[in-house]
């Protein structure tokens, strides 16, 4: 078992490469990762700048939000995070950013539609977007709720195949089996944003991938008959 110290400085390094990425800046963004065996997981302290953060800052957290080691506030999405590690069994780590395309999608409330191969490497259809939190979900619990409505969205879909949604209004989150792939997967879908944006751009009448392409985009990279890559 990975000791909580090696936990942080693995969470330390997926928050750094965000900024080396073009995800964030400033303070915007944040990192997670989890010890499952222990129920704790690492993030970012709240408000402090990238370049000030080291391993030792990242604060630790269970998953009722209490936390566990830190003199530092944890990031103000932890109660997002702790509802998705609750409910998205098999993740490792989670990304939110408000990079710059993503959230345009995600302001105008619409889907990162799948208009190419490309994307169909990574998601097998649209990216989501939910839908726009209620009042009275806002003034509840607002960050818990933004974590609930993203579950809402994938009631029909596999958390394990779309790692990846928008939050209505808000911004993008990723996740994946580690820390280091839901960085990935924030890489990744800033640019399928981007690329999506152009193309709608360049045709306001561009037609969604057909279908036979995205499945075999997808399957040929992912699951038990890929044959992307090396054995």
């Amino acid at each position: 078992m990975a000791s909580l110290k090696e936990l942080k400085e693995r969470v330390y390094e997926a928050n750094m490469e965000l900024p080396r990425r073009n995800l964030v800046i400033y303070t915007f963004g944040n990192a997670s990762g989890i010890d499952r065996e222990r129920g704790i997981f690492a993030i970012k302290p709240s408000g402090i700048p990238y370049e000030e953060l080291t391993p030792d800052s990242m604060v630790l957290v269970d998953l009722e939000n209490n936390v566990v080691e830190s003199c530092l506030n944890p990031s103000s999405d932890t109660k997002t995070h702790a509802v998705l590690y609750k409910n998205f069994h098999e993740i490792g780590g989670i990304v939110h950013t408000h990079s710059t395309y993503a959230t345009a999608w995600a302001q105008a409330c619409k889907p990162v539609p799948c208009l190419g191969t490309t994307h169909a490497d990574h998601v097998p259809g649209d990216i989501p977007c939910t839908d726009i939190l209620a009042d009275e979900k806002i003034e509840a619990d607002y960050e818990e709720e933004t974590g609930n409505i993203i579950l809402e969205s994938f009631r029909q879909l596999s958390y394990k195949e779309v790692q990846m949604v928008l939050v209505a209004r808000h911004g993008p989150f990723t996740w994946g089996e580690t820390p280091e792939k839901a960085v990935y997967n924030s890489v990744v879908l800033e640019q399928l944003a981007k690329m999506a944006l152009l193309t709608t751009f360049a045709d306001q009448s561009v037609q969604p991938l057909k279908e036979t392409l995205v499945q075999k985009h997808f399957y040929r990279k992912h699951g038990s008959g890929a044959t992307y890559g090396q054995e």
